[in-house]
């Protein structure tokens, strides 16, 4: 199974016909993208729900995912989905709030929104710094971690060094996300779409299969209990909480205290509550606020219900079929286990398709993310602050030289990137205090400025500090440093993900309450400005006094809207998990709260769309 790698002439088609496309697709509208910024980033606000939707699926499934999911599986166990699933509860604030508010809102960017609420150079400075952050340091890491994967599956399935591989990938993006501005982004997403769904439910098929069925895999897993490749939660969906007599010290460090923090804090703390960046663009790209309400639910439903299982499903295969990861591949780390299912199980024909869901998968990201990045600097920077008053062209072209600059520089970050889900952990903790700040701003008039600063400079500043202790700790013990390898222990505990979170999200949330009182509130003239514009309702009191509306308020109904999403996509992924895994009574009592979730959906929200 590990000796030299060679792909069938078949796959080498199958490849190639994709890549084919692909570039057609771009050289197709590269003329109609070209023509001004609005084009270029926002396919001119005319997309249908069914388009923007899946754009956000595709985006969000890119070639890291099955790899990190990998990861938890194979560590933690199934329920260390948990750091992403949380999210859900999160992203319902953006079906139900946000779609509606920044198809409103009809700015070209997220960031655009800053001096349209704030006032002066506090907002001009927050404009700027917050381009420049998501554009390069975010971007970076995100595009870092999607090319490391991506280098890592070329790696196993072709025998190649990852250096070879990260350059092959990055050429690949490179070409097709210049050629094609965001009306190639969601076309080619709909179709990587496609691809991408039929390849990994045709492995998991496939790999269960191999395996005897279900119910052999799940006996196979049993017998390995206890051993280096197994732990006792591998399957569970929720940890259990600690049975015998525990301090708080040791509570706090177990799987059932991560999980707690995850669906408590998680979900309404981090940088992404108001949607997040490439989201809202697709929001803004919407026809109208009815499809931008439908994009982003259909987002939601396929991203947690429908995609994850054959992942997971895959992951837990790799377990039997690899306890222990070949040395040739120990580089890679456990994520090697989902390619290794790949190449140990699929003959010609069906390896090539896997490869190339990867790569559309791999593509949809990339593309997204230079897009979404050069549309920051473009923008929120060159446009806003160097260079106003040039020619939409202009601007279309060099944002294309942006595009190279982000992709060279994103794939010299993924050679130092070792783990995936570590980098996902890095990235959250740098956000992690300012997602009650961006829920407020759209309803709380107090919020300013100087909020949103003190909040974001307060997660940035307190990451990055545990970040570098984490380093000089690693180095003086005489090991290597690796960017996000080691989790720095202070007081004698090895600060996780959910331990960081007890630390940045209260002193962020402290830090921003003191800075707002501290400061004046944005003009009221300003305040009015943005309120006319958006109608969001809540706490708006001196300023939407006398004020007559034009617009249903979107806060008005949201609780029920919200519990009933809940319902419907947590029961819905759980139903169908536990389907999958023979738990049949389970199954059922979580497709039941999905039917009541799906009916308030309905009744409450959906039904009434035609009159926004």
């Amino acid at each position: 199974m590990t000796d030299t790698i060679t792909l069938h002439w078949v796959d080498w088609t199958i490849i190639i016909t994709y890549i084919i496309f692909s570039l057609g697709v771009g050289i197709y509208f590269s003329k109609r993208a070209a023509k001004n910024t609005e084009e270029y980033f926002l396919s001119g606000r005319s997309l249908p729900w069914w388009l923007v939707g899946t754009s956000m699926v595709a985006t969000t499934f890119a070639a890291d995912t099955p790899l990190a999911i990998t990861e938890f599986v194979r560590g933690p166990g199934i329920w260390e989905n948990w750091f992403w699933w949380n999210l859900l509860m999160g992203s319902l604030l953006g079906v139900f709030l946000f779609s509606r508010l920044w198809r409103r809102a009809e700015v070209l960017t997220d960031n655009e929104l800053l001096e349209i609420r704030y006032s002066g150079k506090p907002a001009a400075f927050l404009r700027i710094f917050k381009a420049s952050y998501f554009s390069i340091l975010y971007n970076f890491i995100v595009m870092g971690w999607v090319i490391n994967a991506m280098a890592s599956i070329v790696s196993v399935m072709l025998n190649m060094d990852k250096w070879t591989a990260v350059w092959l990938c990055v050429l690949i993006a490179l070409v097709y996300a210049i050629l094609s501005g965001f009306w190639g982004v969601v076309v080619t997403d709909l179709v990587q779409f496609v691809i991408a769904m039929f390849g990994s439910i045709s492995l998991a098929i496939i790999a269960v299969n191999h395996v005897g069925g279900m119910e052999s895999l799940l006996n196979q897993i049993s017998n390995l209990m206890g051993t280096d490749a197994v732990n006792e939660n591998t399957l569970k969906f929720i940890p259990p909480l600690p049975i015998e007599s525990v301090t708080t010290m040791t509570f706090w460090e177990s799987p059932f205290s991560k999980f707690l923090i995850f669906i408590t804090i998680m979900w309404w703390s981090h940088h992404g509550t108001d949607g997040g960046g490439y989201i809202i663009q697709r929001m803004s790209s919407a026809k109208n606020e009815r499809h931008a309400l439908l994009a982003t639910l259909w987002f939601n439903v396929a991203h947690y219900s429908l995609r994850v299982w054959p992942w997971i499903i895959v992951a837990v295969v790799s377990i039997v079929l690899f306890p222990i990861i070949p040395n040739e591949y120990s580089e890679l780390g456990v994520k090697a286990g989902y390619p290794l299912v790949m190449n140990s199980l699929l003959g010609p024909g069906m390896k090539g398709i896997l490869i190339v869901s990867f790569l559309a998968a791999f593509m949809s990201t990339i593309d997204t993310h230079l897009n979404w990045g050069a549309s920051y600097l473009i923008n929120d920077i060159y446009k806003r602050f160097l260079k106003p008053n040039e020619s939409e062209r202009h601007y279309v072209l060099v944002g294309k030289g942006f595009t190279v600059i982000l992709m060279i520089l994103a794939a010299f970050t993924s050679l130092k990137m070792q783990s995936i889900s570590k980098a996902w952990e890095f990235i959250f903790s740098m956000g992690a205090g300012i997602g009650l700040v961006l829920i407020l701003r759209w309803f709380w008039w107090r919020v300013n400025a100087w909020t949103e600063i003190t909040a974001l400079a307060v997660s940035i500043m307190t990451t990055i500090t545990l970040e570098i202790i984490a380093s000089y700790q690693t180095i003086s013990s005489g090991n290597e440093y690796t960017l996000f390898g080691e989790a720095p222990i202070l007081f004698g505990i090895s600060l996780q993900i959910h331990h960081k979170l007890m630390i940045i999200v209260p002193l962020s949330i402290i830090s921003w309450l003191i800075m707002t009182f501290m400061t004046n509130p944005e003009p009221t003239e300003k305040l009015q400005e943005f309120y006319k514009r958006v109608q969001p309702g809540g706490w708006w009191g001196p300023i939407s006094k006398d004020f007559k509306h034009t617009m249903q308020p979107v806060s008005k109904g949201f609780l029920i809207q919200w519990i009933a999403g809940v319902l419907m996509i947590y029961g819905l992924t759980f139903g169908i998990g536990n389907l999958l895994f023979i738990n049949y009574s389970t199954a059922i009592l979580c497709f039941g709260c999905a039917a009541i979730g799906s009916y308030l959906v309905w009744n409450r929200s959906l039904s009434k769309l035609d009159n926004v």
